[in-house]
């Protein structure tokens, strides 16, 4: 996987040579072109003048910001260039702050910083710093033209960083009309209920239960349409929204039901552990024979 960046991660007077690479896999999802709904063939989208109607070349297309109504301040590379940080290829450490104290919403995209030739002893040295202190190295830096506030904090043998976004991007949940606890009215009854229901369902946190589903089900979907036999639509089931009177008698299902899974993923679990014991019996016998 190519780096994306390539320049130096710096706290107090260390400086560490780096390379930013992907954390993360670009979801595969399937690509649609926009077709003539009389011929099925793809149309032509083309950059058109809205003064003489004629196309203008990739050539002749430059970047402007409109002002006022119509008119624009044409802005060019150099422009970019002078309006990016000084210190470009520098990511500048400049707080290191509690993990847990970040809202998980100034979080965006995942990168690791992988140690450049040299940097090999500092990077660990940082990696298992941060490690120890629970803490979250806060920072600037440029990349694509941009600057961005970003996040440094170890995973296992790695550094991750995190672009993050800035406070002005965040909506203040004091802007929306949330419930507070008075005006819902929750009775003890329904927490200690809602409490529970989510203690039977707890588990570990295992990313490979969870599919795309839906990207599976439209490849199958298309798949049967080309030998031009579709498939039948799954009837979706409609969920109404809970009514209050209602709620104590879901929430009662809903403990039912998770009490029944909790038993089944005991009893699996239980299988599991007897077929271990019972494998290493044999194993034992074997050798000892």
């Amino acid at each position: 996987m190519a780096a994306i960046w390539k320049g130096a991660l710096a706290f107090g007077l260390v400086n560490i040579p780096v390379e930013l690479r992907s954390a993360v896999r670009a979801a595969e999802t399937l690509s649609f072109r926009q077709l003539d709904k009389k011929h099925h063939k793809p149309i032509k989208m083309e950059r058109v003048s809205t003064v003489d109607g004629k196309t203008v070349p990739w050539d002749d297309i430059v970047k402007g910001f409109e002002i006022s109504k119509g008119k624009f301040v044409i802005v060019d590379e150099e422009d970019f260039d002078s309006a990016a940080p000084e210190m470009s290829r520098v990511i500048e450490l400049t707080d290191f702050v509690p993990a847990e104290s970040i809202d998980p919403r100034y979080f965006d995209s995942p990168y690791f910083l992988v140690p450049q030739k040299g940097g090999e002893k500092a990077y660990a040295l940082l990696r298992d710093a941060l490690a120890e202190t629970n803490k979250v190295g806060i920072g600037t830096f440029a990349l694509r033209q941009k600057q961005h506030l970003a996040s440094v904090k170890s995973l296992g043998n790695a550094i991750v960083l995190e672009l993050m976004r800035f406070e002005h991007e965040l909506v203040d949940p004091d802007d929306l009309k949330l419930p507070s606890a008075s005006d819902a009215k929750v009775r003890p009854q329904e927490r200690a209920m809602a409490v529970q229901l989510i203690e039977n369902l707890a588990d570990e946190f295992d990313p490979s239960k969870y599919k795309d589903e839906y990207q599976e089900k439209l490849k199958a979907i298309i798949k049967a349409k080309a030998k031009g036999k579709p498939l039948p639509v799954e009837e979706v089931e409609d969920r109404e929204n809970t009514k209050v009177l209602d709620l104590v008698s879901r929430l009662q299902q809903s403990l039912e039901a998770s009490t029944k899974r909790g038993a089944k993923k005991k009893s699996a679990a239980k299988k599991r552990t007897s077929k271990k014991g019972a494998a290493k019996k044999t194993t034992r016998r074997r050798k000892s024979a």
